[in-house]
Formats: C-alpha cells, sequence, structure tokens
C-alpha cells in the first residue's frame, strides 16, 4: 500500500465547530453500537453454554441409566425340544 492509496491527514485546527461535532456524534454512536454488540454476544455465549450443558446432561443421564439396566443380565436361553 504506498501513500498515494491513503487518505490524506486532517488537520483538526482547520475543521469547523460543526464538524467537529458531526466527528463526535458518529464516535458516539460508533461506541453505542460496540456496547450493544458487546451485549449481545455475551448472552449469546450464556445461551450456547446453557444448551450445551443441557445437551450433555441428557447425555450423562441417558448414559448412567442404560448401564444400570439389568433385564438382560438374568436371560437365560430357552430350551430346546427335542422330538
Amino acid at each position: 500500500m504506498s501513500n498515494t492509496d491513503r487518505m490524506p491527514k486532517v488537520d483538526p485546527v482547520k475543521l469547523k465547530q460543526s464538524e467537529v461535532d458531526f466527528i463526535k456524534f458518529v464516535e458516539k454512536q460508533n461506541l453505542d453500537r460496540v456496547r450493544k454488540l458487546q451485549t449481545l454476544r455475551r448472552k449469546n455465549l450464556i445461551t450456547v453454554s446453557l444448551l450445551g450443558l443441557g445437551v450433555l446432561s441428557i447425555y450423562g443421564y441417558s448414559i448412567y441409566s442404560v448401564k444400570q439396566e439389568n433385564f438382560l443380565d438374568d436371560f437365560e436361553v430357552p430350551a430346546t425340544t427335542t422330538e
């Protein structure tokens, strides 16, 4: 990237008061937008964590309950009849 591709620097002394006010307004809007996005991201992470925890707990409970089942442990092979 060469220097000709860049925007020229602005001298703050040459700016009008209305331009300075507009810059401050845009900066304030940008900060508000960033705060909202950070809050949204935090809420999304909490939601994903809770959903993941729910899925893992259901999976863990399923594995635990299947290990406790013993209805096939005393299964006897049926006697064959011979004729």
